[in-house]
């Protein structure tokens, strides 16, 4: 789940993003905490965003398979926790596993 989970987001934050940074911790419990920060453009609509299928993938990422659609669909459903905020100067996603 957690790989999943963190290559959905890395991919997001290399085609959609003008780059950012990615944290990965784990507690004393075994839990994992994964955190995304990137810089700009932002995701205008989260909720349609969220929606399967739903895609920004410019023709060149998708010319390399990517932009299906189901990233965020696909963190949220592996991660035990999911929260996403964004605006035009980027996007925040964190992602913890129990």
């Amino acid at each position: 789940r957690i790989s999943i989970a963190c290559y959905e987001a890395e991919i997001n934050l290399v085609i959609h993003s003008n780059g950012g940074t990615i944290t990965f911790e784990i507690d004393d419990n075994g839990g994992v905490c994964l955190s995304f920060d990137d810089i700009g453009p932002g995701i205008p609509n989260i909720e349609l965003a969220m929606t399967p299928g739903f895609s920004t993938a410019s023709s060149k990422a998708r010319e390399f398979g990517f932009g299906a659609g189901m990233g965020l669909d696909n963190m949220k459903n592996c991660a035990s926790e999911f929260h996403i905020e964004s605006s035009s100067e980027g996007t925040h996603l964190k992602m913890r596993f129990v």
